[in-house]
């Protein structure tokens, strides 16, 4: 996950847009799913600093994981 600094976003969305005659669309039709199968964790700056994207912040969990269990083991 990237951070993106809010002058970078290219925000083409008008305010006059009336999305309530939209036919077709369902307001949280996937929500569901969603909430089964994500989990959405906001890091403090500091620590999203560190962690480029989602793969590293997995990476360095996996990581502490083992080490968690290795103790586990050991205590």
């Amino acid at each position: 996950m990237n951070t993106v600094n809010k002058n970078e976003l290219n925000d083409d969305l008008k305010d006059e847009y009336d999305f309530s005659n939209m036919a077709g669309g369902v307001r949280g039709k996937y929500a569901q799913k969603y909430k089964k199968g994500v989990k959405l964790i906001q890091l403090e700056p500091d620590v999203a600093e560190m962690f480029p994207d989602t793969k590293s912040v997995n990476e360095a969990l996996r990581a502490l994981l083992k080490i968690i269990q290795q103790h586990n083991k050991i205590a």
